[in-house]
């Protein structure tokens, strides 16, 4: 495996607490300004949410996280996961909210927070498979997913529709690695 760059040694990986809600908070809204395809909700929906519902969002619950990555101590990627909950759907997660702050693109933060998620699934949450949709032209997205195993295995059309235009997904799902 190639060495990581100097700056990314520091770079602290863990599931989101309710004491993170304000950086979560705000790097959320950033991405659904500045991403709006990439997100099925709006910023308009969340801008109006308190604070109060971000913290019960990362209250710590079997089954599901909201995984951070911290640069300097800066909140700088996010991404959720969650095992399905009905019993014959829970060897299955679905990875949503995944979003890597611009200045910390393209530099490996996005594939270490996913592989992180990825690890996660395996365990503790015990799943043989993780899931998730990513919006058909995000090509960069797509790609890093593809490198980290997920495979496409469908297309919702017209899935998003923001500010009348439509955006297609593209389904994946990863087979995670047992023993």
């Amino acid at each position: 495996m190639p060495s990581l760059p100097p700056d990314l040694d520091a770079l602290q990986l863990r599931p989101l607490t309710p004491d993170d809600a304000a950086p979560f908070a705000a790097l959320r809204l950033r991405g659904l300004r500045e991403c709006p395809q990439a997100f099925s909700s709006s910023y308009e929906e969340e801008a109006a949410t308190p604070l109060a519902d971000f913290e019960r969002r990362l209250q710590p619950e079997p089954g599901r996280a909201v995984l951070g990555a911290f640069d300097g101590g800066t909140l700088v990627a996010t991404v959720g996961i969650k095992r399905e909950d009905m019993r014959q759907l829970s060897h299955k997660a679905f990875l949503w909210g995944m979003y890597v702050a611009p200045e910390a693109r393209r530099r490996s933060v996005g594939r270490r927070l996913l592989r992180h998620a990825l690890e996660y699934a395996a365990e503790p949450l015990g799943v043989r498979q993780v899931n998730l949709g990513v919006t058909a032209s995000n090509t960069a997205a797509v790609a890093l997913y593809r490198a980290l195993g997920f495979v496409a295995y469908g297309v919702e059309r017209e899935y998003l529709c923001v500010d009348g235009q439509y955006h297609d997904e593209t389904l994946m799902a990863c087979r995670l690695r047992r023993g």
